[in-house]
Parts: C-alpha cells; sequence; structure tokens
C-alpha cells in the first residue's frame, strides 16, 4: 500500500496554521453550570411509540417550520444585512475528543483530551447565540459519551431557540437516551455509518446500531425531529454505500455523502492510522469511485433524499484526481499535458470542478468558502477556529471570551486551502449561501411542497 501524506495542505500555509507556540488562550473559567433538565417535558410524547407504518411523506407543524426558519433562515438574513464578516449560522461545538471507536481514517479524536465541562459548554452557547447562530452540531469524537452532559447541552441550547444537530456513531444512542434528547428539542440526528456490518478499519456501521435506528426511525414522527446517514466514501466500502443508500430509500430518510481525506494538518502521535491505511483512495481506485458516484447521482435524480447536490457529487472525482501532484505524475501528466498520457489534462479539464489557471496548471476551483464567517467550531477548551479540517491549527482565532476572524487572513489562506478541501459540511453551507438559492428553497418547501416530504439539497 502506498504511504500516505503527512498533510494534504500547501506547506506555506501549514506553517502559518501550524505556528510554533502556545495557541489561542484559553477562556478563563467562571464557575458556570447548566441548567438541570426537565424530563419528560412531554409525558404523552414518551409513552407513544410511533406508527406502525412508514408515512409516504412528512407533514411538518407551523411550530417544527418556525423552529427551522428561525435557525437557518432569520441567520442567514442576519448575516447579509449587519456589518462585520463574524455572523455564523452552522456551529460546531466540540464536546468531547475523545470516541469509543477507531475509525481508521479519523483524526478527530484523542482519548488524552478533556471533554468540555458546563462552563465551557454554556459560555460557548451564550457567544454563539450573542453572535446570532442558532444551528448548532454537538461533535465528537463521540458526543454522547456523557449522556447526560449532552442532555444538559441540548436542554439549554433549545431553550434558547437553536435548531440541534447530532452526529454520532449510534452505539451509545439506547432508547433511554434517544427519548430524552428528543424530549430536549433536538432537530437532526445523523448517524456516521460507513459500512454494513462492522469491518477492520471502519468500525462505524448500521448492524450494530440498527435496533437504536430503527427506534428513532419511529419515534421521529413523535417528537418532529430528523434522521440522517452519514457516509464516508472510503476505497473499501463502495458496496456498502450502496446497501446503506437503498435502506435509507426503503425506510425514507435522507443520507449525506462524504470523501474519505487524509488529514489536511499534520498530526501527533494520537493518529495512529496515517501509513498504510486501506480506507484512502489511489489512483488506481478512481474507476471505481467514478462508477459510485454516477451511481449516487442517478438515485439522486430518481428522488432519493439527500442533502448534497448533484454538482457537489460530480465534483468528488476532481477533488479524488487533485488531491495530490503526485497522483497526475503517476498518470503520465508532467504539468504541460505532454506526458505519456497526453490526454490526461484534458480530461481532467472536463471534469467538474477543475480550473486551469493562467500559468498552465490545474486547481481544484474555489468554491466561496464561508469558514470563519458563518461558520465556526468551538474546541473542547473554548477556543475557536473556522472549520473542523483546522481543529488541530495552533493559529490563534481567539476563544469564546472574544474571537479573532479578520477578512484578509481567512481570504487569504482560503485561497490555498479551498484548493485541498472537501468538507461537505462548508461545502452546503457555501452552495446554500445564495440569494436566489435560498428564495427557490423557502418557495418550493412553503408553498409547492406544503411543508411536506424530507430533506433535500438546494437543487429541489
Amino acid at each position: 500500500m502506498a504511504t500516505a501524506p503527512k498533510f494534504r495542505i500547501d506547506v506555506d500555509i501549514h506553517n502559518l496554521l501550524m505556528q510554533p507556540s502556545a495557541g489561542p488562550k484559553l477562556p478563563e473559567p467562571k464557575g458556570m453550570t447548566l441548567p438541570t433538565p426537565v424530563f419528560p417535558r412531554f409525558p404523552e410524547k414518551l409513552k407513544d411509540p410511533g406508527p406502525d407504518v412508514i408515512p409516504e411523506k412528512r407533514d411538518w407543524s407551523m411550530e417544527q417550520v418556525y423552529r427551522s426558519m428561525r435557525g437557518w433562515l432569520f441567520p442567514y438574513i442576519r448575516s447579509r444585512v449587519m456589518p462585520g464578516i463574524f455572523h455564523p449560522i452552522t456551529a460546531y461545538l466540540f464536546v468531547e475528543y475523545k470516541c469509543n471507536l477507531d475509525c481508521w481514517y479519523c483524526w478527530a479524536y484523542n482519548n488524552k483530551v478533556r471533554g468540555m465541562t458546563e462552563d465551557t459548554a454554556k459560555r460557548s452557547i451564550d457567544f454563539l447565540y450573542d453572535n446570532g447562530c442558532r444551528v448548532l452540531a454537538l461533535m465528537g469524537g463521540e458526543p454522547l459519551l456523557r449522556p447526560d452532559f449532552a442532555h444538559k447541552v441540548v436542554y439549554y441550547a433549545a431553550k434558547k431557540g437553536f435548531w440541534i444537530y447530532i452526529g454520532t456513531n449510534g452505539r451509545l444512542l439506547r432508547p433511554d437516551v434517544a427519548d430524552r434528547l428528543g424530549d430536549a428539542g433536538v432537530s437532526v440526528f445523523n448517524f456516521a455509518v460507513d459500512a454494513w456490518d462492522e469491518k477492520p478499519s471502519l468500525p462505524k456501521a448500521v448492524v450494530p446500531v440498527q435496533k437504536h435506528i430503527e427506534y428513532l426511525m419511529k419515534k421521529q414522527y413523535v417528537y418532529g425531529y430528523m434522521v440522517f446517514f452519514n457516509l464516508n466514501i472510503c476505497r473499501n466500502n463502495t458496496q456498502d454505500v450502496r446497501q446503506i443508500t437503498e435502506y435509507a430509500r426503503q425506510h425514507r430518510i435522507a443520507t449525506d455523502y462524504h470523501i474519505n481525506e487524509t488529514p489536511m494538518l499534520e498530526q501527533d502521535e494520537h493518529f495512529k492510522h496515517m501509513n498504510e491505511n486501506p480506507t484512502y483512495i489511489r489512483p488506481e481506485d478512481w474507476p471505481e469511485i467514478d462508477s459510485l458516484v454516477d451511481w449516487i447521482i442517478e438515485k439522486n435524480k430518481a428522488g432519493y433524499q439527500m442533502v448534497n447536490s448533484v454538482q457537489r457529487l460530480q465534483e468528488i472525482k476532481a477533488f479524488i484526481r487533485m488531491a495530490s501532484g503526485s497522483d497526475l505524475k503517476r498518470l503520465g501528466w508532467n504539468g504541460d499535458g505532454t506526458g505519456t498520457n497526453g490526454d490526461v489534462k484534458k480530461k481532467l479539464l472536463g471534469t467538474p470542478g477543475i480550473v486551469e489557471d493562467e500559468k498552465g496548471e490545474l486547481h481544484f476551483a474555489e468554491w466561496n468558502c464561508r469558514a470563519g464567517q458563518n461558520n465556526v467550531i468551538v474546541r473542547t477548551d473554548g477556543t475557536v477556529a473556522p472549520c473542523f479540517p483546522l481543529y488541530g491549527s495552533t493559529f490563534d482565532w481567539g476563544n469564546i471570551d472574544k474571537h479573532k476572524f479578520e477578512e484578509n487572513q481567512l481570504e487569504g489562506m482560503k485561497k490555498t486551502c479551498q484548493q485541498h478541501c472537501f468538507s461537505t459540511l462548508n461545502h452546503n453551507l457555501a452552495y446554500c449561501y445564495n440569494d436566489a438559492r435560498v428564495i427557490k428553497f423557502v418557495w418550493t418547501n412553503l408553498v409547492t411542497n406544503k411543508m411536506k416530504g424530507g430533506a433535500r439539497s438546494f437543487e429541489d
């Protein structure tokens, strides 16, 4: 197997982001605590088992529609009319950096890192609220390692009007935990599943959590949340992705696709699987990945519920080809299209998402990244960063007491890092950050679809 690079971003930007310093200053503890949740708030919902037959379409109440508009639409409008650059719409609160599983591609956990405190969690939510944010994702690691803590976070954030998303591998999402979080006001459970059944290197699988999934799929009609599948496309799970997609279709839940990436930044010794990793995609895997992407696009157009746009799915092909210059050289392209395979450059230019600059060099196209402007992450210690791929950066963007996001720094950084990043979360936000698409999406869902149905991309 080929040895993976230690990081995929350009050296100059990597050196800027990984400065040999102490990093951002931690917020001073203030001893704040989260309120104790009332449970059950809705005893009638706790007793309701949900429908025996999955409805063809979901009916959303005006209260649920307003909750979504308050979470997404109102902060978007605010970001368009208010001065300054920092108007977060989406925020990722890393309540844990530990995890109960070891997915070989994942650098987003370190089991030596202490989880977020109540003081930091409460102040983080208040910081985001004061800056106009109303979408909060609980992230990890595994955010349900401390279910009572997660319950407190969801309860407090929901009381402040947040639309709350929990990304989880599902192993700890027992029915009693799901009921507490649903009762507290969670909006989405996103199951991260990469395989149908557990396999070496990919332990996040459907079979070990199927009972939990199916419990939530019934109770979503009681509590009003949604259930998603979050799939990371790797070289060793292409058939699993197809099977999980069909399972989601059968149960009328949405899917969200990522492409496996090597770390953006160099990792320390906690990341054990950098080399000889069976999940990383190589040039010889491109035809199989292309075939899978074409299959997903076909299903998207056939009406399968997917978060990703067709355009974004097509760009997966571009990204895996532009992942590193060494891959292009292995295909016989030496930079000017005159290599042993003379049509390589032509083929690459025909792939959506790849552009040619004035020097004749190919790049992954810029995509209007909103990190640090309309997206922010809060680390377990209360420091902030623009986006998830830069969690490990030591660059000082401030903390929950005072952020230090600056337009010039972000713009300069993104000219380079956008060419190396395929963050689905941030790409979706960038794609949606468009007045025409927002108006069309609101009109389609409120007027055409009459507040029925499930998740769709902004293309629908």
